[in-house]
């Protein structure tokens, strides 16, 4: 099999995280080779730039040096772990990508699309992935399973773009859903209130139709 490279995408809460490692089990299971990464990480450096993109201490960010941090941990991940692995022929799921910066920074904080973009494409030189699963609940859903999550870690680990208000969130989300409505060749588009098993079943049954389109088996 050759390199192929997955990305999960989707409103904070909406699973993807969980979704993405049950894919990876499932492959993994199979024997084949598989790199589980995410963003904003991925690689040391890019691990030093999601502390500081995410961390409350720093409400003070501005709008552009988001967009660039984002980027540079994405130029230092795809080239150093992302694009190596693909050589390799492994295949890499990647929590978030481009679609998170263009929903987030592009729609959430309403920078210029286009801006958002090139420098994307710059940082990533222009690496598309085959798929993006992109899972939606509606925001009271995904704010929900947040607030029952950071009660669980009594009250703490709520990130810096995870505290950001309700409409904002909103904003992300019909950023990823006009994503998905414009590229339904990359973007499969997932409802994400439903059983975490129905989510996984349906992702597993697309992902065999994309690496072997003639096959009958589910992986």
């Amino acid at each position: 099999m050759k390199g192929i490279f997955v990305t999960f995408e989707g409103p904070d809460g909406s699973g993807k995280s969980t979704q993405l490692q049950l894919l990876a089990d499932r492959l993994i299971k199979q024997g084949l080779d598989v790199l589980v990464t995410r963003e904003p990480g991925g690689t040391p450096i890019s691990d030093e730039i999601r502390r500081i993109l995410l961390s409350p201490d720093h409400q003070e960010m501005v709008d552009q040096t988001e967009v660039l941090l984002y980027a540079a941990s994405r130029a230092q991940h795809v080239h150093e772990k992302i694009i190596p692995a693909l050589e390799q022929n492994r295949i890499v799921l990647c929590d978030r990508y481009i679609d998170a910066s263009i929903a987030y920074q592009a729609y959430g904080l309403g920078l210029d699309l286009q801006t958002v973009l090139a420098v994307s494409r710059f940082a990533s030189a222009g690496l598309q992935p085959a798929r993006t699963y992109m899972l939606d609940v509606p925001v009271e859903i995904s704010r929900r399973r947040l607030l029952e999550r950071s009660q669980a870690f009594n009250g703490e680990g709520l990130d810096r773009i995870e505290l950001k208000g309700d409409d904002y969130h909103q904003k992300v989300r019909e950023g990823f859903l006009t994503i998905a409505e414009q590229e339904r060749h990359r973007v499969r588009l997932i409802r994400a209130d439903r059983t975490v098993q129905e989510i996984a079943d349906e992702i597993a049954e697309d992902f065999e139709k994309l690496v072997h389109p003639d096959s009958q088996v589910r992986v």
